[in-house]
């Protein structure tokens, strides 16, 4: 058979198809649970940051977590490339993706470092030994006080 009979069939296939859910480059943090990626917000999925402004309790001393949070974040990724995978999108419009650096799942770095909670309404039975091992560590949060994200972003709302 002819392979230029079969041109116009590869082109056609090639439009038909879904877009790559695959979003690869540079990212910037934004905060603990959000990259920008080629333009995009990108929202981590099953897991949760504390917020820029929260703060927790670590040794008597208030800590500005969801800053130590994005510091970690962006020292951990230090430039190299990215690749999230399409999960879905959240109410913002945003991405919601698992994400990787050098083959890691950031989610899981984040939750496993303590600086973010498995989002368990989100994250079925993903992150739990991570979770289990930051708390029994007592990493990053779990070696103080402080109130979930989501807990404390409904408190600032319901004032």
């Amino acid at each position: 058979m002819n392979r230029l009979a079969l041109l116009p069939f590869v082109i056609l296939m090639a439009a038909c198809a879904e877009p790559d859910p695959n979003l690869p480059g540079r990212a910037s943090v934004i905060d603990g649970d959000t990259l920008e990626l080629r333009q995009q917000r990108i929202r981590l999925w099953g897991v949760d940051a504390p917020e820029g402004r929260q703060t927790c309790r670590v040794d008597s001393q208030e800590v500005r977590c969801g800053q130590v949070a994005a510091n970690r974040l962006d020292q951990y990724i230090d430039g190299r490339p990215v690749t999230c995978f399409a999960q879905d999108e959240d109410r913002y419009g945003r991405v919601v993706a698992r994400c990787e650096v050098a083959g890691v799942d950031l989610g899981g770095w984040l939750v496993r470092e303590g600086l973010a909670v498995r989002y368990a309404r989100y994250a079925g039975t993903a992150y739990l030994i991570e979770d289990a091992q930051a708390r029994r560590a007592r990493r990053g949060l779990w070696a103080g006080e402080f109130e979930t994200p989501e807990d404390w972003r409904r408190a600032r709302r319901s004032r």
